[in-house]
């Protein structure tokens, strides 16, 4: 296949240019500060086989587990028609978890023979602040999926360019801020609406072939890439352990372990010795764990190739079924995408620290820090779900102190600003600074969490879910580990210690106070330098 390197670089951009326009629709015609301010969406386009081909840059969490997601939705029908648009949350089916609800819609162009003819597919995929479920955001410390909220496998919600409005109907049924969803998911629709004309114009000006061969050489130019990084990379075995705090009912930590063999330009990473599924809703599905593989291994590259599904080809991921990196039906896992997918990037790169020690940094925070507060807001007379991730520390790295306040690895997102939280939701915000002395010392500096401290102005449900309450996120070479994160109860001036993980009543007037862990130093300070460790093997 004769390819100009300058046109693939031209199409790499032509392609990836749909996906972040799909992104701005879905933004600004959402309703929810989650999505409009936090930008909690992702969006990607696809070809005809359903492998990811362009990705914006958004949620990585999100990214790469939706070629799982558009390959369950297509393989639902046995034919999928213009002007069709296919949602799901299902995470037993390509999903993450509940609240994320992913939009599929195929792209036809027109054939030969005057028929329409399938192209591909975009796909968008927003995280909604309430699905239904035993409380509020969707997100409870549960013992089963069915807790969590409404389940939607692959369903087909727009039919031939016609809404199906039974299952609209449902959806807003089961949901506690019914509005809210209806506009959330209107904007999802017109953001795979504006993807499917963009792809169609795309074809329509360059031709069927032309953007074909040049889609299949940006995979191909991904998985070139990705084996050039592995062919770089010591050959060997690189294990590594880390723990989650504990599922939210039982208190033991929960071990997840990784083993990454470097062999010529392929890698195995295998997470056998992990723990087995756990009672409560830390279990991630394998569309999650693949996810982080993609992400911690798309890092490494460095390069600015393209994100698409080419970068797995070299990579061959085992995940034991039954165990918390791959749960099996009917495991609760809403901690699983937001929490435990933290955590399996943290031994991913603990492990690779040992073969490129100077391109990988000390661990980051390793929570999303879950916040969810719902309940009855007397101003509008109606419900109210309110989820925000918070920032927190960033890992030191070769060189560099690590950044404070931020949004790391998995997450990608933006804090909730203080105006839209408060014209939006009954609540307050008291103090939001960044927690001093938290990031871990060294020869650099790991960065500070935040503390957010948020009086609610009405009774109301809250839950947490967070982790790096009881561990602390790990030094590399010598430096030191991040504090860990807090979370407390102000009540009438007296401040008690609340549950990394929990859901439970306060009342108006309360202060919860969330302090995020900080990043792990890198490098020994007491020598002067860092010093890097060697290959396990």
């Amino acid at each position: 296949m004769d390819i100009d390197p300058i046109r693939l670089e031209v199409y790499k951009h032509l392609l990836s240019a749909i996906p972040e326009e799909m992104g701005a629709v879905l933004r600004k015609g959402s309703y929810s500060p989650n999505i409009k301010e936090r930008r909690d969406y992702s969006c990607a386009i696809f070809d005809a086989s359903g492998e990811m081909v362009a990705q914006a840059a958004h949620i990585p969490v999100h990214l790469g587990s939706m070629p799982l997601s558009v390959t369950s939705a297509v393989n639902s029908f046995d034919r999928v028609n213009p002007g069709d648009v296919i949602i799901l949350n299902d995470p037993f089916r390509g999903g993450t978890h509940l609240p994320d609800i992913t939009l599929v819609s195929p792209v036809y162009i027109p054939g030969l023979d005057g028929t329409e003819k399938l192209f591909g597919f975009v796909a968008s995929r927003a995280h909604h602040a309430d699905v239904g479920g035993m409380a509020p955001g969707s997100m409870p410390v549960a013992r089963e999926i069915y807790q969590e909220g409404l389940i939607l496998p692959p369903i087909k919600l727009v039919e031939g360019g016609k809404l199906n409005q039974g299952v609209w109907d449902l959806i807003l049924a089961n949901v506690r801020t019914p509005v809210e969803r209806a506009g959330d998911l209107a904007a999802q629709l017109a953001a795979n609406q504006r993807g499917v004309n963009r792809l169609q114009a795309l074809v329509s000006r360059y031709g069927e072939q032309e953007v074909a061969k040049y889609t299949q050489a940006l995979l191909a130019y991904a998985e070139k890439m990705t084996r050039q990084l592995l062919r770089d990379l010591p050959e060997g075995v690189y294990r590594f352990q880390d723990l989650l705090d504990d599922d939210g009912i039982h208190p033991e930590p929960i071990p997840i372990s990784v083993s990454i063999e470097i062999k010529g330009d392929q890698a195995t990473v295998d997470f056998s010795g992990t723990a087995e599924q756990a009672a409560g809703s830390v279990n991630a599905v394998f569309a999650i764990t693949l996810s982080a593989v993609f992400y911690v291994f798309r890092c490494l590259i460095g390069l600015d190739i393209p994100n698409n599904s080419g970068c797995l080809r070299p990579i061959r991921v085992i995940a034991p079924a039954g165990t918390v990196v791959n749960a099996k039906h009917p495991a609760a896992v809403a901690g699983g995408n937001v929490e435990t997918s933290q955590r399996i990037v943290d031994v991913l790169f603990g492990a690779l620290a040992q073969a490129c020690p100077v391109r990988v940094p000390a661990a980051s925070q390793g929570s999303m820090n879950n916040l969810l507060i719902g309940g009855w807001d007397n101003r509008r007379s109606s419900p109210f779900t309110y989820y925000e991730t918070i920032a927190g520390g960033a890992g030191a790295r070769p060189g560099k102190d690590g950044p404070s306040a931020i949004h790391t690895h998995m997450t990608n997102t933006l804090n909730t600003p203080i105006e839209a939280l408060e014209f939006t939701y009954p609540l307050r915000v008291l103090r939001y600074e960044i927690r001093r002395g938290s990031g871990g010392s060294g020869l650099f500096q790991g960065g500070n969490g935040v503390r957010r401290d948020i009086q609610l102005l009405t009774d109301a449900q809250v839950t947490l879910l967070t982790e790096r309450r009881r561990t602390s996120p790990y030094g590399l070479a010598g430096g030191n580990p991040g504090e860990p994160g807090q979370n407390c109860l102000i009540r009438d001036g007296e401040e008690q210690s609340l549950p990394g993980k929990g859901s439970f009543y306060l009342k108006r007037g309360d202060i919860l106070s969330i302090r995020t862990p900080g990043g792990g130093g890198y490098g020994d300070i007491r020598g002067g330098k860092a010093k890097h460790g060697d290959s396990s093997d």
